[in-house]
């Protein structure tokens, strides 16, 4: 499990930036910043390692860098952080995104045997 400080700059990153979602067939947890941010999302790639920093990207004039969480990573290693973490006390916004995408992706979601 992630240090307590680890984890709690995953869940206000999440929280302000994040989202909880997927893409039809596969939960995943996204975040873009802007590349002014490249160091936190080092950091990021770093620290949960089992998520993948993409880009840089330009559309629309925007200039950024992606994380996304997805598959094993996201079910053994994330989850866990988000259930003990995240609450509809927290921010409710982001607990219903992530209670929708568990809905949706329950059969994902599920611990491996």
């Amino acid at each position: 499990m992630a240090e307590d400080f680890d984890a709690g700059v995953l869940i206000g990153l999440l929280i302000g930036e994040g989202h909880f979602g997927g893409d039809g067939r596969q939960p995943q947890v996204t975040l873009r910043m802007h590349v002014r941010h490249t160091a936190l999302m080092e950091w990021l790639d770093r620290t949960f390692p089992g998520g993948r920093v993409y880009g840089p990207y330009n559309h629309g004039g925007r200039h950024y860098l992606q994380w996304m969480a997805r598959g094993a990573f996201l079910r053994d290693q994330l989850l866990p952080i988000f259930d003990e973490r995240l609450s509809v006390q927290l921010d409710e916004y982001s607990w219903n995104r992530f209670t929708k995408m568990c809905e949706t992706y329950a059969r994902q979601l599920r611990p491996s045997r």
